[in-house]
This record gives C-alpha cells, structure tokens and sequence, in this order.
C-alpha cells in the first residue's frame, strides 16, 4: 500500500514501494494503493510546449508512465546504454483519492487526495524518434515521486514546482501557469478512463528541461511541502 498521511510537520520517508509520511501527533493518515496507472499531460506549460517547437494543444494531450517506473526519495535514477540525451521534468502530481467516471469540473477537487513532486524523466532522442512516447516516458526508475501531501494540507491553488540538479535550479513553475488546470485535466481524463484511488496524474512541465547524467543529483521540490533527491547513475549491466 502506498500510506499517505496528513501533514502538518513534515518528515517524510519516500520509495517505490510505499510513500509514508509522519504528522506532528505521529498519527497515521489515509492509506491509498499503488497507482493503476500514471496519466501524464504533455505541453501543459505554454513556455515549456514553445522551447520543444511546439504549441499548447486545443485540449489536453495524454499518455502513460507504468506504474513500474516509480521510484522514491534517494532511489537511482538509471541510464539505459545507447538511448542518447535523458532530461529531468519536474511536474505537479495529482492523487486520484476515489474512483472518478466522467466527472463534472465542478466536482474535480474532490477526487484529489494529495499532491506530490514528480519526475517525469524522459529519453529524449528516443522520444524524437519514435511516434508515441512510450519507450521514451516507460524505463525502469524513469518516474521519481516524492512522499504525497494530503490535498487539505496545501494551498492547492498557489503550488511552485522546482527542479534543481547539482543544486542548480534548472526549472520553475506554478499550478496557476497550467494551461489546463487540475480541474479540467480530472474531468478530461475522467471522461475517457475511470480514474481510481492511488491513480497519479502528471500535469506538465514547466520551461528550462534539460540534460542529466551518471554523476548528477536530481531534486524536485514541490515548494514548501515535499521533495524527491535521486542521483544519477548508468544502468547495471
């Protein structure tokens, strides 16, 4: 089970095969499963969709991240040999906290059970070759994810993602740059496929993505509340 609690002092313990996270009292908070799928938006960010040559698109562009590519806090991100240039993507990861079928806009908020960083590492040779972006997104340890807030426990609508590598800050961005929102992205999705509890969607990234490698530290922070170190290493033979 991935174990989400309430925070209000935050001292978290993040890794692939859970999230924990202990409050001021040590209570313990709402459990959630492990996602049944990662949702992820491309080209969210108007900045972001303009340094890749393209344009936010007339409505949300999705695809998939498998759930086996979650890693935690202090995991290794590894670099498969022959896939050319990765990049770090810092997003805003939304936690699906009940099962959602074509939900209205107006009722969005209420299927979000936290917020958390996330990494969307992506091979981007690979991404620029192939027609869907699959293989580029789907690799082993390419999704780092932090230890999730409780959507109660933020000001959901004033959350900075930050992604820093050798303590560099690379990226910035806000949830009121999206250019679909939270909202909209839930009742899209939704609309399409039913969202259930632990479900993870990935909102986009903001402009300054960049190339990591064997060596580098990464960081996403989302700013106040959570963040997720992975160091960056070649894939073992």
């Amino acid at each position: 089970m991935w174990e989400l609690t309430v925070a209000k002092r935050r001292s978290a313990k993040g890794s692939g095969e859970g999230w924990e996270e202990e409050t001021e009292e040590g209570g313990v908070g709402a459990n959630l499963p492990r996602p049944t799928k990662i949702i992820c938006v491309g080209w969210n960010y108007h900045a972001h969709a303009g340094e890749l040559g393209s344009a936010v698109p007339a409505e949300p562009l999705i695809f998939f991240k498998p759930p086996s590519a979650i890693i935690g806090d202090g995991e290794a991100i590894e670099i498969p040999d022959g896939v050319g240039r990765v990049d770090q993507e810092a997003e805003i990861a939304v936690v699906i906290g009940r099962r959602a079928r074509r939900v209205d806009v107006k009722e969005a908020a209420q299927c979000v059970a936290a917020y958390a960083p996330l990494n969307d590492v992506t091979a981007r040779d690979v991404q620029r070759n192939d027609d869907q972006w699959t293989r580029a997104k789907g690799f082993d340890t390419f999704c780092p994810v932090g230890p999730p807030v409780a959507a109660d426990a933020v000001d959901a609508g004033k959350l900075t993602i930050v992604a820093r590598v050798n303590g560099v800050e690379r990226q910035r961005g806000s949830i009121q740059q999206l250019a679909f929102g939270v909202p909209q992205l839930i009742a899209f999705i939704s609309g399409i496929m039913t969202l259930e509890p632990g479900d993870i969607i990935a909102t986009g990234t903001p402009a300054g993505v960049g190339p990591i490698q064997p060596g580098d530290s990464v960081e996403i922070e989302l700013v106040g509340y959570s963040k997720v170190r992975n160091p960056v290493i070649a894939r073992p033979a």
